[in-house]
């Protein structure tokens, strides 16, 4: 785009809260902007897009942006003005069904050839010199991956933050909906393309109806008067809980980061909701050798784009103009940069794990909530405790979508009769954990069937206890003998300073994170009936720190 084309002024309220940033590069190039263009799909579906593109004369790359949340604020300034501003055409589209395109919205089934024909659009502008990339947060990711199934000649580079890949993964752990994310996701993909009024009401809507939507029995349904109407997508996520499920196949787009065709750089945060899918697709890119980073901050998936987005704005920066601009003077020295928790600072690491991190032995539960490096010899019953979903045990923190992400104080959690804790002597020096962590269990039920929350925790020198990561997995079992499970509590980059403890926290559910167990082998998501449901821990049971380094 030439000076000769000169368009409009971006939004007012892109500038305005363009103003109101600190810590971001300073501005190359004025900006302008083509609104409401009109994109035709592969089936004649008008895709409404913006343009955004430097006043300048002069071939500039493209990066194009699909999004089902709308064109308006945040994403207008944070990419349509930012990048646009450092040199890039942007096109800012709305995925069809939202934002004034045409069609309606499927949670995934349309992505791909819908990217596939907005860069068949793009060949015939006068203005793309065929340099193209892609960015962009969440479900803005699964839209790249979706465009990287059958990358086209044009596209040298995309990077990914706290992106999506896997629906099935996001909804669902071991068969049990993420009922808080289903919520969440259902008011953001239908109110949040509609402007922000609307968004936010839809939120405090939401709020006011919460307790009685997850308490509902059944649950599927119950969501309409919480969320202002029936959300076909979401009754369909609700009704196909088991990732083998027919319905989800295709849903996974697992095969671009296989092939490894294009550079990828990875951003996610340690207690986003979606960081378990950035470390996957990083491990995948690298066992295909492709080129790709991966930075991971102290942020949850909200907070990433908000305190952290100076730094995520100069990693996804110096990404692009390394792969599309030929200018590799921003790119870290080494793959990898994580912030660990515990010592508030960065590394910078040649892989994830880190190939050379020393082995952490595992942890075993003992008598008197005490947790001993020791192995038990056998297996013999330790502790019980009831879980009751009339009143079901509570989520506190962790890797939410909605508000009270992150760590938290779990003190008042852990005084519940329903939540049992292990929790080891001082420590004597500092202790490292840096890659995935994950519970084996042996548990004994009195109705066959529960689910097990277990979590991670940090406890200072106070006695204040924090979460550092943790899963949800699934028991079924027979008569009274024990089952074994194993839950993957995600990864983490932690240190235990000298002096603290590290604390191993058991109970039946985190609600309403997680839908209610029925304690029948219902599915939750149709459950009428309800039963308490007593649970065994035996003395085989074992957390297992940096599963990743060979523990055992």
């Amino acid at each position: 785009m030439t000076s000769r084309t000169p368009g409009l002024e971006p939004p007012l309220s892109a500038r305005m809260m363009r103003a109101t940033w600190r810590r971001l590069p300073a501005r190359r190039y004025a900006v302008g902007w083509e609104p409401g263009l009109a994109v035709p799909a592969a089936d004649g579906t008008p895709l409404i897009t913006d343009h955004y593109f430097p006043r300048a004369e002069g071939d500039f790359p493209t990066l194009l942006v699909r999004s089902p949340y709308g064109r308006g604020l945040p994403w207008s300034p944070m990419y349509g003005l930012l990048f646009a501003e450092q040199g890039f055409h942007v096109v800012l589209q709305s995925c069809r069904g939202t934002g004034g395109s045409g069609g309606g919205f499927d949670l995934w089934r349309n992505e791909p050839a819908d990217g596939r024909a907005t860069v068949a659009w793009l060949r015939e502008q006068p203005w793309f010199d065929g340099t193209l990339g892609t960015v962009g947060p969440s479900y803005l990711g699964y839209t790249q991956w979706a465009l990287a199934l059958e990358p086209p000649p044009e596209l040298k580079a995309m990077v990914v933050q706290l992106g999506l890949h896997d629906p099935y993964a996001l909804f669902h752990s071991d068969g049990v909906l993420r009922l808080d994310t289903a919520l969440a996701v259902g008011a953001g993909m239908t109110y949040q393309h509609q402007g922000m009024t609307a968004f936010l009401s839809s939120t405090l809507r939401l709020r006011r109806r919460l307790r009685d939507t997850v308490m509902a029995r059944p649950l599927r349904g119950a969501y309409v008067p919480a969320l202002g109407g029936e959300v076909p997508w979401l009754d369909g996520v609700m009704a196909h809980p088991e990732a083998e499920d027919p319905y989800w196949r295709g849903a996974a787009l697992t095969e671009p980061a296989r092939a490894g065709r294009v550079p990828v750089g990875l951003i996610s945060g340690r207690h986003d909701a979606l960081a378990e899918q950035s470390f996957e697709q990083y491990g995948r890119l690298r066992a295909a050798g492709a080129e790709t980073s991966l930075l991971v901050g102290p942020w949850t998936h909200a907070s990433a784009l908000q305190q952290g987005w100076p730094e995520v704005f100069a990693e996804s920066l110096a990404w692009l103009r390394a792969h599309l601009c030929d200018d590799r003077s921003g790119l870290r020295p080494t793959r990898v940069r994580v912030h660990v928790g515990g010592e508030d600072r960065w590394r910078d690491l040649d892989d994830w794990p880190p190939p050379d991190r020393a082995t952490v032995p595992s942890w075993y539960p003992a008598q008197e909530g005490v947790l001993i490096r020791q192995e038990p010899t056998g297996s013999r019953p330790l502790v019980s405790f009831r879980y009751d979903p009339a009143d079901p045990t509570p989520s506190v923190g962790g890797p939410l979508l909605s508000p009270g992400a992150g760590p938290r104080d779990n003190g008042v959690l852990e005084a519940r009769d329903d939540v049992v804790t292990f929790t080891s002597a001082p420590l004597t020096e500092p202790l490292d954990v840096l890659g995935p962590v994950l519970a084996r269990l042996s548990v004994a039920t009195d109705t066959g069937h529960a689910h097990v929350f277990t979590r991670l925790c940090d406890v200072d020198a106070e006695g204040r206890s924090a979460n550092v990561c943790d899963g949800l997995g699934r028991l079924r079992t027979t008569g009274q003998d024990p089952s074994r499970l194993t839950v993957r509590m995600g990864s983490t980059a932690h240190r235990f300073a000298a002096g603290h403890r590290i604390r191993w926290q058991l109970s039946g559910g985190a609600h309403p994170r997680y839908a209610r167990s029925p304690g029948t082998g219902e599915p939750p998501v149709e459950a009428t009936a309800f039963t308490p449901v007593r649970l065994t821990l035996h003395t085989d049971s074992a957390l297992v720190l940096d599963a990743g380094a060979g523990a055992t």
